[in-house]
């Protein structure tokens, strides 16, 4: 399986002739193009940084193909596209263009007591890579590559480092990144290598970048 880093919390995935993309926001200069040459989308949550909302529903009336999932919040939206849209919770196992996929989950994690907590749901496919969306819930199964949120106004350094030892994946890659400078983004790799916190170095994938997974 490759990864392609896209900005922010959006990532693609390709195997053989199949490709997904997970959380293609507005924070995503290049959503459109990642979508386009999917089969299918995986949305975590409702929020715009992981769901451009115009850009989805564009695509889902130019290609009758494609197919998205994510929680009933966000396709609910799209009531009238039932063979398009498939609304996914914690506890289901679903295949998506040829990938496995585990839902995980319950709510984004906290940003201030006055701001409502939306359904947030965290994706493994294929039994090896964890995407979390925006929250630090660690699913009961075993992780071989986890994509660690770095920056946002839920995040914390000390609870990111936490996460990553309760899940012990094999291999660690930073999204969820736009926020931080580049000082911050080595700041946070630093904070989270072996020397310090946690037991896997942070790797940071350049956008546009493809690695195995």
């Amino acid at each position: 399986m490759q990864l392609t880093k896209h900005a922010h919390a959006c990532v693609s995935l390709a195997k053989e002739d199949a490709r997904i993309v997970i959380d293609p926001g507005t924070f995503t200069p290049d959503a459109a193009s990642a979508v386009a040459a999917a089969d299918a989308v995986l949305i975590t949550h409702e929020h715009f940084d992981h769901f451009d909302e115009e850009l989805i529903a564009k695509s889902l009336d130019a290609r009758p193909e494609l197919r998205v999932y994510g929680p009933a919040s966000v396709v609910e939206r799209w009531s009238a596209r039932r063979g398009q849209v498939t609304a996914v919770r914690a506890g289901d196992s679903i295949t998506v263009a040829g990938f496995d996929v585990a839902v995980f989950g319950d709510l984004h994690a906290s940003i201030h007591r006055d701001i409502p907590r939306v359904t947030n749901l965290g994706y493994l496919v294929d039994g090896r890579l964890y995407h979390p969306g925006d929250a630090y819930h660690a699913p009961d199964a075993a992780v071989g590559t986890l994509l660690l949120p770095t920056s946002g106004p839920w995040t914390k350094l000390g609870e990111a480092a936490d996460f990553v030892r309760e899940v012990a994946p094999s291999h660690l890659i930073q999204i969820h990144e736009v926020m931080l400078s580049e000082i911050g983004q080595q700041s946070t790799a630093r904070f989270l290598s072996p020397e310090m916190l946690s037991k896997v170095p942070l790797t940071i994938v350049p956008v546009g970048e493809t690695v195995p997974v």
